[in-house]
C-alpha cells in the first residue's frame, strides 16, 4: 500500500530514491512493490550480480493523459567497488536520463552519485518488524512523502525533508 501510493505520484517517474539498510532488511522487497505498482510484470530480479536490472514501461502521463515511456533502472552497488566501473557502464548517462532510479548499498558509489530525491532507510526492530524513515532532499522527494501520507502502513514510519521548499 505504501509503495502503490507512492506509485500513484507523478513525481515518480523522474525521481532518484536511495534504500539503506542491513542485508534482509526489505530493501529488494520494496523494489518489488514499488515496480509492481508501476506495472512490471514478469520476474523482477536482484541486480545484485548484475549491479543494474532495467525496465522500460509505458504509463499514461500525468500531465496530459497519453502514453508515454517510463524507464526505471534498478541499482544494487552491494559489490560496487570498481570506480571505473561506473563509466565503463554508462551509470553516468542513465542517471543523467529522464526515468526512475533506484539504488541499495547506495554508499558504495557515493562519490559517483548525484543527490538523491528520497533516502529510505529500513531497519528491522527485534521482534523483526521494520522501521521506515523517509529524508526528502528535493521538492520531488516531498512530493513522494506526501503521496503516501495517507497510505495504510504496517511498519513503523518516520518522514522529514532536508531542503527548504521541500516539506514533509
Amino acid at each position: 500500500m505504501f509503495a502503490q501510493a507512492m506509485a500513484g505520484s507523478p513525481a515518480i517517474h523522474d525521481a532518484f530514491i536511495e534504500l539503506h539498510g542491513t542485508l534482509g532488511a526489505g530493501k529488494t522487497t520494496f523494489v518489488r512493490h514499488l515496480l509492481r505498482a508501476l506495472g512490471v510484470q514478469g520476474l523482477i530480479k536482484s541486480p545484485t550480480y548484475a549491479v543494474v536490472e532495467p525496465y522500460d514501461l509505458a504509463v499514461t502521463s500525468p500531465l496530459d493523459g497519453q502514453p508515454t515511456p517510463l524507464n526505471i533502472w534498478h541499482f544494487d552497488f552491494y559489490r560496487f567497488t570498481d570506480p571505473r566501473e561506473w563509466v565503463d557502464a554508462g551509470f553516468r548517462d542513465i542517471f543523467a536520463s529522464p526515468g526512475l532510479k533506484i539504488a541499495e548499498w547506495p554508499e558504495n558509489a557515493a562519490s559517483h552519485l548525484p543527490r538523491a530525491d528520497l533516502v529510505m532507510r529500513i531497519d528491522v526492530q527485534a521482534d523483526e518488524s521494520r522501521r521506515v524513515n523517509v529524508v526528502a532532499q528535493t521538492v520531488a522527494g516531498a512530493d513522494l512523502i506526501a503521496a503516501t501520507q495517507a497510505a495504510p502502513m504496517d511498519f513503523a514510519f518516520s518522514a522529514s525533508a532536508t531542503t527548504p521548499g521541500a516539506a514533509a
